[in-house]
Order: C-alpha cells, then sequence, then structure tokens
C-alpha cells in the first residue's frame, strides 16, 4: 500500500457520479457516502494507480506523488483551457449554482469546529428552500483538512473556513489561540475567530454566517489570490500532529499499528 500516493478529487468538477467509490476495493473511499467521493484511507491505495482516475468521466481526479505524466482520459486530446481563478473554480458563470464547503481541522476535539458545524448545519437548511426557489442549485459538504496536500488543494488558510463557490465568505483572517487543536498537535495553534459589530466570537452565530453567506452569493468578491503559502501556523499543526501520532505508536512511526 501506498504512503504518499493517493487521489485527490476536485470537488467543483466532479459530477459525483460514483465510478471512483465503486471502482476502488481498497477501501479508500467511504462507500456509505457514495456517490460522493470521500477519501478516508488514503494509505490504502495502491502505489502508482490510477484506477480511479481513469474511469472519471470529467477528469475530476488527481494523485499526490504522481511523477508519471499521467493525464486523466477525459482530459486526452483536449484543448487547453484558459487557468480559472482561483477564487472561482470551475463553476460556469450564469448558472445559478451555489456550493457552500466547509472546511476543518477536526470534529471531534475542536470546539471552534465543532460548533462552527452545528450552526452551519442549521443556516444551511434553513436557507436552502429559499435559494432553491429563487432557482439555485445547492451543494453542500465538509472536508477535513487532515494533509498539507489537501491545505493546498483549497488554499486553505485558517480553520474553520467556508467557503462559496471557492470564495471565503469572510473577508478578513483573524486568529488566536485554540487550545483544543494545541492539544491535538502537541504545539500552540491558532485557530479562527469571528468578528462581528465589534465583538470576536470563537462560534460564529447564525445570523452571522446567514448574512455572510447571502453577501457571497449576490455580490461575490473580485478574486486578488496570488502564489499559495501553506501559513506558519498550520504547518505546525501539521507537522506536531504527525509527530505526535508517531511518537504515540508501538514502533515509533506513524503508518505502524
Amino acid at each position: 500500500m501506498a504512503k504518499k500516493w493517493y487521489p485527490v478529487i476536485d470537488i467543483l468538477t466532479c459530477q459525483e457520479c460514483g465510478s471512483c467509490v465503486a471502482k476502488c476495493t481498497h477501501g479508500v473511499y467511504d462507500k456509505s457516502k457514495a456517490p460522493v467521493p470521500v477519501v478516508v484511507n488514503p494509505d490504502n491505495c495502491i502505489d502508482h494507480c490510477h484506477g480511479c482516475g481513469n474511469l472519471c468521466p470529467v477528469g475530476a481526479i488527481a494523485y499526490v506523488g504522481d511523477d508519471t505524466g499521467w493525464i486523466a482520459p477525459a482530459l486526452q486530446n483536449q484543448p487547453q483551457a484558459k487557468e480559472e481563478c482561483c477564487c472561482c473554480g470551475s463553476t460556469s458563470k450564469g448558472k445559478k449554482e451555489i456550493k457552500i464547503e466547509y472546511l476543518y481541522l477536526d470534529l471531534k476535539t475542536c470546539d471552534r469546529c465543532v460548533g462552527t458545524d452545528a450552526v452551519l448545519d442549521e443556516v444551511v437548511e434553513a436557507l436552502r428552500p429559499a435559494l432553491e426557489l429563487a432557482g439555485y442549485q445547492l451543494s453542500y459538504r465538509k472536508q477535513e483538512v487532515y494533509t498539507v496536500e489537501i491545505a493546498a488543494s483549497y488554499r486553505f488558510l485558517s480553520s474553520p473556513t467556508i467557503l462559496v463557490n471557492g470564495q471565503d465568505i469572510f473577508d478578513t483572517i483573524t486568529e488566536s489561540d485554540c487550545g483544543c487543536c494545541g492539544d491535538i498537535a502537541g504545539v500552540q495553534v491558532d485557530c479562527r475567530v469571528f468578528e462581528h459589530d465589534g465583538k470576536t466570537y470563537e462560534v460564529p452565530t447564525g445570523e452571522m454566517l446567514a448574512d455572510a453567506i447571502l453577501k457571497a452569493i449576490y455580490h461575490p468578491n473580485v478574486c486578488t489570490c496570488g502564489e499559495y503559502q501553506l501559513p506558519e501556523n498550520l504547518k505546525r499543526f501539521f507537522a506536531g500532529k504527525e509527530k505526535k501520532a508517531a511518537s504515540s505508536c508501538c514502533c515509533g512511526t506513524s503508518n505502524c499499528c
């Protein structure tokens, strides 16, 4: 099995056909979430296997560690498309599609991630009927950012983050020391706080999230992003988490047990 080889899904391109989940017999994907492809056991992936990627009808699968020059069959012999803005993803302009994504570091220990998750669930379900009545197609999914590679694929800057069509719904990022994530990684880790009307919240209110989501839908920000660099804060978190996991394992590595 691979240690540095596993699929990464471009969720803005993915059509949720389920072919990749059905193809894989190694438990890489969470079959209970099918047809949505959710990678839960990346270490189970067979080194240099492109099986699921070869089946993907839209070329939404890439592989961490791929140095083979492989190109998804769905993307072969196609004219080079103009590079998309990182904030806009591949959502076609003019289509009334809304993709809400919740990105987080932890949903077991971190009070901020858990609390925000609960509030966001309520807000999305409250907004869904009105948005669908207005003719929008709404999709909502969650992604644990548990590797550096996943962080890079989302241009992840702080936890938790809420995206609407690839854009962070908040204009600025403010952080403070998070003891919960610090316990996970064994180092100091800062997580996101939310500012509203002169007050700071570790868990945003429903009003804050609903207002920010609607603004992101009707008045999306102009992209100002440049080259992505993983913040030092997140580098500490991932390195500390891996080191702590290795030290707790019987053979001193994170890949045993």
